[in-house]
């Protein structure tokens, strides 16, 4: 895969993860628990089914046996991922828990900094604070006041970004070894599953909630989380992180289209994302021809 096919990759990925809040809006009654469990096990068989026509049943099954470290951090980083963000949205704001999410192409290019050694760009600094500044921007005017409810879903929130810093990074190690890190994606799927099953009894979902969550659980979850993790192989860690950003900007759309027109402020933060994505890119794009005709 190309970088530019990568970065093509990642921007279908957040495209297709933005839709959850305008599928979401579409249950009947399923709670925030019961429909992480839901979302998270059709992930999971969605995945055993495509993991298995990918790499073979028995490799499947072997790689699962596997005790490599990096495998199961990995998954247990899809985990929190998958479970944290719901979990934040009871607590507090979803203002609250995306500009807390914002944190991740920051904290990601610290951790690359750290255990890879990669020294990043002034420009990706710079997009990095552009882009963090525009979602702030998008959401200051809806930012609760914190009490201790609010400060925990902040707490909990703060997780994503986090397990996403340190599991794009461990995807991106990977590279020099050959750790499947697909199946990551199906541990951390199946953790979900598990540990947000308690919570979620007595199940009481509607067969139209079931319907919508297996749609999330496949095309939300499984296929886009399987084309971030090949991109991720390509791509610098704080790069995805940044790329990830756009789920938020399509997030918003989807509700525009949807008929909830955004305020100014969305407007103004989203072109300041986006700005800063495009500059960026087309930097790096730029740099690469030149070293192309270079030589």
């Amino acid at each position: 895969m190309t970088h530019a096919r990568a970065v093509a990759a990642m921007v279908a990925a957040t495209l297709l993860w933005s839709m959850a809040g305008v599928v979401s809006r579409q249950l009947d009654s399923s709670t925030s628990f019961e429909a992480t469990f839901w979302r998270s096990a059709f992930n999971a068989a969605a995945l055993i089914v495509l993991l298995g026509r990918l790499r073979g049943f028995a490799a499947l099954a072997k790689t699962l046996r596997s005790n490599d470290l990096t495998l199961w951090m990995s998954g247990l980083c899809w985990a929190v991922m998958f479970t944290a963000f719901m979990v934040a949205i009871t607590l507090t704001t979803v203002a609250n828990v995306l500009v807390t999410m914002a944190l991740a192409p920051l904290l990601t290019a610290l951790v690359a900094r750290l255990v890879l050694g990669q020294r990043l760009p002034a420009r990706t600094w710079a997009a990095i604070v552009v882009a963090g500044a525009g979602i702030a921007w998008m959401y200051a005017h809806e930012l609760a006041v914190v009490d201790s409810r609010h400060l925990l879903g902040v707490v909990v929130a703060f997780g994503v970004p986090v397990a996403a810093a340190l599991n794009w990074t461990a995807i991106q190690k990977s590279r020099e070894r050959n750790v499947d890190l697909l199946v990551a994606v199906l541990i951390g799927a199946a953790l979900s599953a598990l540990l947000t099953l308690p919570l979620a009894l007595p199940l009481r979902a509607s067969a139209h909630d079931i319907a919508l969550l297996a749609l999330l659980g496949v095309a939300q979850l499984a296929i886009p989380c399987l084309v971030a993790v090949a991109a991720a192989r390509v791509l610098l860690a704080p790069e995805v992180a940044l790329l990830s950003l756009l789920e938020i900007v399509f997030g918003v759309t989807w509700t525009w289209l949807a008929g909830e027109a955004p305020s100014s402020d969305v407007l103004i933060g989203g072109v300041l994302v986006l700005g800063a994505l495009v500059a960026n890119e087309s930097v790096a794009l730029r740099r690469r021809n030149l070293l192309a005709n270079a030589t």
